[in-house]
This record gives structure tokens, sequence and C-alpha cells, in this order.
């Protein structure tokens, strides 16, 4: 936010360095030039304690028509919580403002005002998208101001990687026998922690557990691997759940977020976190001779190929590049 030779509550903000009035925790645009006639008299009307015209719709509102829609009711327990947070900065910036009077340059606005936070900034804009969604369907606006194009800020992370074998293996070496069966369960059905997590010994069927992911709504038949399946059989039943604390209850995501990471610490493998194991998984198969995106697909629950590649990585790459050269002898 940058201040220079402006009237009072007027600043230049974001990279573009557009101008606009804060004042009582509201923003408004302003015109660029604060020269003109225009901003003279948008200065002026602001001044007078106009700036916030009373609208019968405002994104608050939708933001609460959205939380009592059935789509919202369809979603996950995560992604519900994710929303919820971008909700909430969303009605705190923008509460009282019209949605009809949103447009992608403000969407880019707020963008540029989380410069150091990209991944924030594209989760943000995302529940923005969904509200607006919501609006079109109110009939409350007729075009989305996050374009299905919207150049989202290029995060600095890095990739997420599966886990390197002498990491798997130093895991399966150190963990209790508590954070090993999260561990095993999470590499061997390459299934979320959430749905692990909620995985039950009635739901364990011929050689193999079925799941209905609670992101996807997808249901999948998951065959055990060997170790898992040898894993399973020495494993004392404690509870509905397959995983449990030690006195039988079902053992929440915080848990079992806090075990693996004293895990990974523990053998220095913090940069690769509970859903690399995931990568893991779709990386063994897709390794594997005459398995396809298909294979990959069935395990996974994924629908997309795009995701597919992602998720089997440079071992995907690596094994159908052997299969093409192979071809060519």
């Amino acid at each position: 936010m940058v201040k220079r030779f402006l009237p009072r509550y007027v600043y230049r903000m974001g990279r573009n360095g557009y101008l606009y009035y804060r004042h009582d925790g509201v923003s408004h645009r302003m015109p660029d030039d604060p020269a003109s006639a225009e901003f003279a008299q948008e200065y002026a009307r602001l001044r007078s304690g106009r700036a916030l015209p009373t609208s019968k719709r405002t994104v608050k509102k939708l933001i609460a028509s959205y939380l009592s829609s059935p789509k919202w009711e369809g979603l996950s327990h995560n992604t519900q919580k994710s929303y919820r947070q971008s909700f909430r900065y969303l009605e705190e910036k923008i509460g009282p403002y019209d949605p009809a009077r949103i447009k992608p340059h403000h969407v880019y606005d707020m963008r540029d005002s989380m410069t150091d936070k990209p991944t924030t900034a594209k989760r943000r804009v995302g529940a923005l998208s969904v509200l607006m969604q919501h609006a079109i369907k109110l009939g409350w606006i007729e075009r989305n101001p996050v374009h299905p194009r919207f150049e989202h800020l290029k995060t600095k992370k890095p990739p997420r990687q599966p886990w390197p074998l002498e990491l798997i293996q130093a895991a399966r070496d150190t963990a209790d026998p508590d954070t090993l069966l999260i561990f095993e369960m999470l590499l061997g059905t390459g299934q979320r922690i959430s749905d692990v997590l909620a995985m039950q010994w009635g739901h364990i069927e011929d050689g193999g557990i079925w799941v209905t992911q609670s992101k996807t709504k997808a249901r999948l038949f998951v065959p055990f691997t060997d170790r898992l399946r040898d894993m399973l059989d020495a494993t004392q039943r404690r509870g509905l759940y397959i995983i449990t604390l030690p006195d039988g209850r079902p053992m929440k995501y915080n848990s079992a977020y806090n075990r693996m990471m004293e895990l990974r610490k523990a053998i220095g493998a913090e940069a690769y976190d509970n859903h690399a194991l995931r990568h893991s998984a779709a990386s063994e198969i897709a390794s594997l001779p005459g398995m396809t995106d298909e294979h990959v697909k069935a395990l996974t629950g994924h629908t997309s190929a795009g995701m597919v590649r992602l998720y089997s990585g440079p071992a995907g790459q690596k094994a159908r590049a052997k299969e093409a050269q192979k071809a060519r002898k």
C-alpha cells in the first residue's frame, strides 16, 4: 500500500497501483487520475458519507444463501472448512458490496494484495468464484468475474513428490505400531488421510476394502497389498474403526497428523507430507509393467488423465518411455 501526495484516506494498492478510498474498514475503487474532475466528484461523494449505498444484494447475503444451499450440504467436511476460512475473509473485506459490482479487475486487485501468499490467494479467489456461480443461479449476476482463464499467482512451493524408497523404509523401521498402521494404510490404499481414518473393519471384503471418498463421493473397492493385508491380519481390533486411539475411539485428523509429523521429523522426511504417500502409491503402480492411467485411476479415484499424470509423476513417464522405446526395436 503506497500513499504519496494523495487526499486523506486515498491509497495506491496492489501491483497495478490502483487508487482506493479506504475508511472504516471499507475499500472503494477510485478513478485512476487524482487530478481529474471525476476523481474530485467521487472523493467528495465518499467524504460526505454516501460511500456505501444500501443494497438488497450483498456478498454477505450471498455467502449466507450458499451456506444454506444443497450444493453446500454435498461438500466434504474438509472442503467446507477451507471455504469457511475464505468466506470469513471475503465477508470482512467486501461483505457490504453488491456482487454485481465486482469486476475482474477487482479480483485481480485482491489477488495482488496477497503476492506473498499465492496459495492463500488462489484459495480465496476460488471461493469467490464458487460464490459468484451461486449468484448466477440466483439471478443476481449474469457473468462470473472470475473467468475460467484467470491467472493465478505462481507458487514458490515445489511440486509434491512421492516418498523416496529409503524414507519409506526408515518410516517402517522407526514408527511405533499405531503410527505405522496409519503410514501403511496411507501408502497401501493410496487414499487421502480423511478417507483412511474413516475406514472400518466392516468395510473389508474379498481381500480389500470399500471406500466412499469424502471429497469426490466416489465409491471404490481398494484391494490390499500383501504387506497391508498381513499387517491388518495381525492388528488387534479395538473398535469399529481400523485406526483408533488406545481406548478404541476413532482417531481424529489432528491426532493422526501429529503422529505422522513426529515420524517425519524423526526420519528427516519433513519435505514429504501425508498426501505424498498417495503420490507414492500412484507412482509405484505407474512404474509397473503393463500398468496404464486407467489402473492408477481405479485406485486413486481420479477421473482426469491430467491428475493421474500429476500423481504418477516421473515414474509413469519413465514406464511409458521404456514401452515406447521397446516398440522401436
